[in-house]
């Protein structure tokens, strides 16, 4: 059972899941997750699929060598500039309207970007994650960096879920996923749970798994 001076209050786990426009969006990964990650050496390479995994097994998902239908189905990109997007082949066949994402995302000098593609009952199919190494960036270390995105891509938190307080935390000058957002990655993916959701009653269902581990 978990901690109830770390559990997340309904309305908490509400927002979480809460879009720009109000809306209620839940989902999780609907396939086992299979991970390539590009533009890093092999040592980077290491954490972030270290990373990747930590989460996975936290949430009680699977991972996989391949996907069937598109090989990968979790990409991260690390570069230095938008732009270098542009020259990935086949990259504009996978994201749709990618030149225009591009020039909107360099003009406001994000840092990092992440988009979703669900299946036919709109579960998490496949994620691709950008990274743009910025000077910010380059002060953090890889372990925070690797495992930050690990946390984003295992559901679609909201856009705004993490903008007061970022996930992680430190304990012992080590990065680590805050108590309570870790309780709910596990609620999530419980199988009594549903891969998606679109009310926000579910976010009492979530309460539920986290708070009692009983039925919800």
């Amino acid at each position: 059972m978990t901690d109830v001076t770390t559990m997340p209050k309904v309305e908490e786990i509400t927002a979480l899941f809460t879009r720009a426009d109000g809306s209620y969006r839940f989902a999780r990964w609907g396939r086992p997750i299979v991970p390539v990650v590009f533009g890093v050496d092999a040592a980077t390479l290491a954490i972030v699929k270290g990373a990747t995994e930590a989460v996975v097994v936290l949430a009680n998902a699977k991972m996989a060598e391949t996907d069937a239908e598109i090989g990968a189905n979790l990409m991260i990109f690390f570069f230095r500039d938008w732009q270098e997007l542009l020259e990935v082949p086949n990259l504009d066949q996978m994201i749709d309207g990618l030149s225009d994402i591009v020039a909107r995302l360099d003009d406001a000098g994000a840092n990092q970007f992440r988009t979703f593609r669900f299946d036919d009952a709109g579960a998490i199919r496949a994620c691709f994650s950008f990274i743009r190494m910025d000077a910010a960036l380059d002060e953090v270390p890889a372990e925070t960096i690797a495992l930050n995105q690990a946390v984003q891509m295992i559901l679609t938190w909201g856009e705004r879920a993490f903008s007061a307080q970022p996930p992680l935390a430190e304990a012992k000058g080590v990065a680590v996923i805050r108590p309570e957002i870790a309780a709910v990655i596990r609620a999530a993916y419980d199988p009594v749970m549903p891969a998606v959701a679109t009310d926000a009653s579910h976010a009492l269902r979530l309460s539920a798994r986290i708070g009692f581990g009983g039925a919800a």
